[in-house]
């Protein structure tokens, strides 16, 4: 009866000393990260080259697998000739919001993460003295994301992964409006402080 007893307690210890674990990991977090992109279309006739963007956004986890997360990203695409005149950048930047899931990789300390988000973006156009030409204007758009969580000690993670931003704007030039899908693929590579 003996043994019986003190099983069950070192059990429920053991459940205590693990749901206790559990409460004491970090629920928030600030990722930056970048990479490279590359656009899967054109974007109103315009043959993108391969841009460069970045991103900073907050992370909360409110159930032990899944959070939010929010932040403003910047990316940017240059293109020889385009409806906006030759050696134009177009530059996106915005906010983004979403949900995000994440889980070990079996028994090893290495997450995987997903991510899905709204957009609230707008396009630029520069030429090439950096002179903001025109602007969209804000609009929705949505990102799905994904990657690994690498733990680097101390509560910092190295995030490699992957996104795709899907934005649709429209642009006006001299009476003749254009249609933007800007639609691009991003290689990235963040660094992640939980506190």
């Amino acid at each position: 009866m003996k043994t019986k007893v003190m099983i069950a307690v070192a059990i429920l210890a053991m459940s205590a000393v693990n749901v206790f674990a559990q409460e004491n990991e970090k629920r928030f977090g600030i990722e930056l990260s970048g990479g490279v992109s590359f656009a899967t279309r054109e974007l109103g006739h315009a043959d993108l080259k391969a841009g460069f963007g970045f991103e900073g956004i907050f992370h909360y986890r409110f159930m032990k697998h899944l959070g939010v997360y929010a932040g403003w990203g910047w990316n940017k695409f240059s293109a020889n000739n385009s409806f906006a005149g030759s050696h134009i950048d177009f530059e996106e930047t915005g906010y983004v919001l979403g949900l995000q899931f994440k889980h070990p990789i079996g028994i090893s300390p290495v997450s995987f993460y997903l991510r899905a988000g709204g957009l609230y973006n707008h396009i630029e156009i520069e030429n090439q003295a950096d002179n903001n030409i025109l602007n969209t204007g804000h609009g929705l758009g949505w990102q799905l994301a994904g990657g690994v969580d690498v733990p680097l000690g101390r509560n910092w993670s190295l995030t490699p992964g992957v996104k795709f931003n899907s934005l649709s704007r429209k642009m006006t030039i001299e009476e003749v409006t254009t249609k933007l899908d800007l639609n691009y693929i991003q290689l990235r590579v963040g660094i992640l402080k939980k506190f």
